[in-house]
């Protein structure tokens, strides 16, 4: 009787359910112990908009000391920043994530003086940062400023008609103020026209697209800052001499410039590369795709896009005292013309130079004091680094990369994180109909048919 049983087709198929329930509930809570002790994520957006970046992985990687993240909201309210403090404490296991309701533990409120909820705090030792906000590029500060302590002050010169950083217009350096802000640099402007010296507090200064010739006194100035150890970064235009707006030659400046291995050459580089018309920039906006990648600035810039509009050359040489080295050229399709005077400029011109054409540079100047060498960075353009351009494709990094460099902030060189992408479909009126026509008429239509079909053919 118990051998029948145990043979019945109902007690076979019991085993087999009871086999495959219990390998499900295995898998299931194998499954659920691996995502717990291990967090992994897969970002599929094209911009990896919901990953941290290099930046921030460098940052947190290269953590000495413990890190306490504190975040400070109503306890119903966790769940808005968990999954952004997730992936800081994935990162390293020095990091500590807090959750601190203001209401139910006011002390600890009260300690790091929280006023308002959500905000975000980042202790490592005994300094407590608060991030200006509760996203990447504030809680990366709030870690910055902790680990850095000191602040860095960006001067830009004044007084010679330089873009200014207050300025949001489209040759305005507002934005750039705003991306330096990110890395925890206070930038301020430097009238070197009234005062001829670069205060102390500056950690670099910013040299940004000058019109006016500089002065003796301004050259001085800039000369005694770097070869004393001073920080220098000269995004110089050509002088072009075209309308109403013409723009010095600033042979002062850039004899100083030449002095230190670069030479400002006083021409105009167009580049006929297709590449670039692809990307909506004309001849007279130089795209550069290829790197020095040896030089910290640029290292990791492969494959990322940058544009320099109205662009001269520089040329680039050692000297007895420092040492020089371009950053980037243009390519093989470009060319530089002396025709400064007059917007027509013919490709065939024999006296024009021929690409690739050096963009820009760095340079280290031995001081012959130890770890105090001076760096400057020169750039033939200054339109790349304004309003209108920053956010042109890989800009943004370059420019808070050369800054990085200048103040000895090589940790923090990378590729930032990119803005959300607004990917919206246009379509006309005609285009849209049909869309409609098809999705609430044709589709069901096809699928009724292929019903009436298959039910016709098995009757």
């Amino acid at each position: 009787m118990a051998s029948h049983w145990l043979k019945a087709r109902q007690t076979k198929y019991a085993a087999y359910a009871t086999v495959y329930i219990l390998v499900i509930l295995a898998v299931v809570v194998v499954a659920n112990v691996l995502a717990d002790r291990y967090n992994k994520t897969y970002d599929a957006t094209s911009n990896k908009r919901y990953s941290l970046s290099q930046e921030t992985k460098k940052i947190v990687a290269g953590l000495r000391q413990p890190a306490t993240v504190t975040y400070f909201n109503q306890s119903t309210h966790f769940g808005q920043g968990r999954d952004l403090l997730d992936e800081y404490s994935s990162l390293s296991s020095k990091v500590h994530v807090e959750y601190v309701d203001p209401d139910k533990q006011p002390e600890i409120a009260r300690a790091d003086s929280i006023s308002t909820v959500p905000t975000v705090t980042v202790t490592i030792g005994d300094r407590t940062e608060k991030a200006s906000d509760v996203s990447e590029e504030g809680i990366t500060g709030a870690f910055i400023r902790d680990i850095k302590g000191n602040t860095r002050t960006v001067c830009f010169v004044t007084g010679s008609g330089e873009h200014q950083i207050d300025d949001d217009s489209r040759d305005g350096l507002s934005q750039l103020k705003t991306v330096l802000a990110h890395d925890s640099y206070e930038a301020q402007s430097v009238d070197l026209v009234t005062q001829a010296a670069i205060p102390a507090a500056c950690t670099a200064v910013v040299v940004a697209g000058p019109i006016h010739d500089y002065e003796a006194p301004e050259v001085n100035a800039l000369k005694t800052y770097v070869e004393n150890g001073g920080r220098a970064f000269f995004m110089l235009d050509p002088p072009l001499q075209m309308g109403s707006n013409t723009i010095s030659g600033n042979d002062a400046l850039t004899a100083l410039l030449q002095s230190w291995g670069v030479t400002v050459d006083k021409d105009l580089v167009l580049d006929l590369n297709p590449i670039g018309q692809i990307a909506g920039l004309g001849p007279q906006e130089p795209l550069v795709t290829s790197y020095d990648t040896s030089q910290p600035i640029v290292a990791q810039m492969r494959g990322t896009a940058t544009a320099f509009p109205m662009t001269g050359s520089l040329t680039v040489a050692n000297t007895a005292k420092s040492t020089a080295s371009q950053l980037f050229s243009s390519s093989s399709s470009s060319f530089a013309t002396l025709n400064l005077s007059s917007p027509r400029v013919s490709a065939s011109d024999p006296s024009n130079k021929k690409g690739p054409l050096v963009l820009a540079a760095a340079a280290t100047y031995e001081t012959g004091k130890a770890n105090q060498e001076g760096r400057i960075v020169v750039v033939g353009s200054s339109i790349w680094a304004s309003n209108r351009f920053l956010g042109f494709n890989g800009n943004a990094d370059l420019a808070a990369n050369a800054i990085n460099w200048l103040c000895s902030d090589e940790d923090l060189i990378s590729i930032r994180p990119k803005t959300p992408d607004e990917r919206q479909v246009t379509m006309t009126a005609a285009q849209l109909s049909m869309v409609r026509l098809v999705s609430q008429f044709v589709l069901p239509l096809i699928v009724i048919v292929a019903g009436i079909l298959v039910w016709w053919k098995r009757r």
